[in-house]
């Protein structure tokens, strides 16, 4: 028997689509992707057919049990696929949609963003996620072109070229070895760029069975939350939107906190790449956690076989004793599986490397969590902490 410890078809059926696998016009030092070419030696095009386009989107839209629906277009780099592909694929979601709400998210690192993109996404409503990792003395240590050229200028173009258009978008900023010890300072950038919803990634890498240099170091990562939660926690509750912390409240309160790293469960959100292939999770590409290839099993059949059912249910069930154990387990379910490399205090295998960065957090922020929560529980604003940090209730 499977563990099921959700109903299926009882949330959206996501996705993600590479439809140039892992091509990229970056040779970002961290990336854990490109070595997925690998994956597919006898196929050196990594392009997505349109006729695998079509079968995606016909299936992928008849799927959702919900009247919205969203594509996400993820790398690699995604726009090496020209602008004709994305042309045909909103022909295709309307041809298949039948009236259904569409909304399309792309991915990418901004360098190759022209007003030609610029007026195609806003004219079609893409919200467009552009990877800057802070001011340029923190961007450019690792995202770095082919020909190891730094690219901060490209991207502030780039993303210049956005706001001219009028283009939704938000920021991913990956979390390093070297500007984790510059929160404010990456922060206050943001801030400065006017964007309003901000994504922290921490860098965990392995390279050879040994963790890469650019890993950010577990307390750092901590205190780096920790700095910036107190910044936020001051004046910009309510006008900036940091995930980690929404995502932390919701946990508090018992939501789901929208993203997978800190849910109890994942395995919601699968990846296919440009042959059809798909994978139980975009940060596990490898031949053991593949389930299927369209052209072989329908959608439906593979995100809800019990292959990925049960690698969904691993992140819970696979925990160490310490994790179960911890006053914090509620807030962080032992974060990505991905990152489990460590042993307990008692030698137990699975111990997220990141795990003392995280207590750190949680228990820094409980007093202001439970405040939010109770805001929210007697149907008030938690932007009313801010009143409270001013007036020093929590001192």
């Amino acid at each position: 028997m499977n563990n099921i410890t959700f109903a299926p078809f009882a949330r959206p059926l996501y996705v993600m689509l590479k439809p140039v696998g892992a091509v990229c016009n970056l040779r970002c030092n961290y990336c854990y992707y490109l070595e997925k070419k690998d994956l597919y030696p006898n196929d050196m095009k990594f392009t997505m057919s349109e006729e695998l386009l079509e079968r995606f989107t016909e299936e992928y839209i008849n799927s959702q049990t919900t009247n919205e629906i969203m594509f996400a277009w993820h790398g690699g780099e995604a726009l090496m696929r020209n602008k004709s592909f994305y042309v045909k694929a909103l022909e295709l979601q309307k041809k298949y949609g039948r009236g259904r709400q569409i909304d399309n998210a792309i991915q990418t690192n901004g360098t190759l963003l022209t007003d030609d993109w610029c007026k195609f996404f806003k004219d079609n409503n893409f919200l467009v996620g552009i990877s800057i990792d802070g001011p340029q003395h923190c961007h450019d240590v690792y995202r770095k072109t082919r020909d190891k050229r730094p690219s901060f200028f490209q991207v502030m173009k780039g993303l210049s070229l956005l706001k001219k258009h009028g283009v939704e978008f938000n920021i991913m900023g990956v979390v390093n070895d070297y500007n984790v010890d510059y929160p404010l300072e990456f922060y206050n950038f943001f801030k400065s760029l006017d964007c309003h919803y901000i994504q922290f990634a921490p860098i965990v890498e392995q390279v050879n069975g040994e963790l890469a240099s650019w890993s950010v170091p577990s307390e750092k990562w901590g205190d780096f939350l920790i700095t910036i939660f107190d910044e936020w926690v001051k004046q910009d509750v309510g006008n900036y939107y940091i995930q980690y912390f929404d995502s932390t409240l919701a946990n508090w309160v018992g939501e789901n906190p929208g993203v997978c790293t800190l849910a109890k469960n994942c395995g919601h959100a699968g990846v296919m790449e440009f042959n059809g292939d798909v994978y139980a999770c975009d940060h596990f590409v490898y031949p053991e956690y593949k389930i299927g290839n369209i052209y072989r099993q329908t959608l439906t059949e593979m995100m809800y076989s019990d292959k990925q059912i049960n690698f969904g249910n691993d992140k819970y069930d696979t925990l160490p004793g310490q994790c179960k154990d911890c006053d914090f387990l509620f807030a962080c379910y032992g974060e990505c599986p991905k990152n489990r490399i460590i042993e307990t205090r008692t030698g137990e295998t699975g111990l997220n490397y990141l795990c003392k960065g995280y207590h750190k957090y949680f228990k820094h922020v409980a007093p202001y969590m439970d405040f939010m929560k109770n805001e929210l529980n007697n149907q008030r604003p938690p932007a009313n902490i801010m009143e409270a940090v001013h007036n020093g209730y929590f001192k």
